[in-house]
C-alpha cells in the first residue's frame, strides 16, 4: 500500500523534473545549433563584395578585414 501512497504524493515533483530536463535539453539544442551557425556567418563576413574590384592590396595586407 506504500508504493501507491508515495505515488499520487509526488506525482507533480517528478512531472517537474522531467519537464525542467526537457527543456535543459532543448536549450542545449538551440545554443549548438545558434554556435554552429554563428561560425557559418563569420565566414561570410570575411569576403570581398562581388561590385568590388580584387587588388593586389586586399590579397596582402593582413590589416583589413
Amino acid at each position: 500500500m506504500g508504493i501507491h501512497y508515495d505515488y499520487k504524493s509526488t506525482r507533480g515533483a517528478k512531472a517537474m523534473e522531467k519537464q525542467a530536463k526537457r527543456e535543459k535539453k532543448l536549450a542545449e539544442k538551440r545554443a549548438k545549433k545558434q554556435a554552429k551557425t554563428g561560425l557559418d556567418n563569420s565566414k561570410q563576413d570575411k569576403s570581398i563584395p562581388i561590385d568590388q574590384v580584387i587588388t593586389l592590396d586586399h590579397l596582402t595586407n593582413p590589416d583589413k578585414k
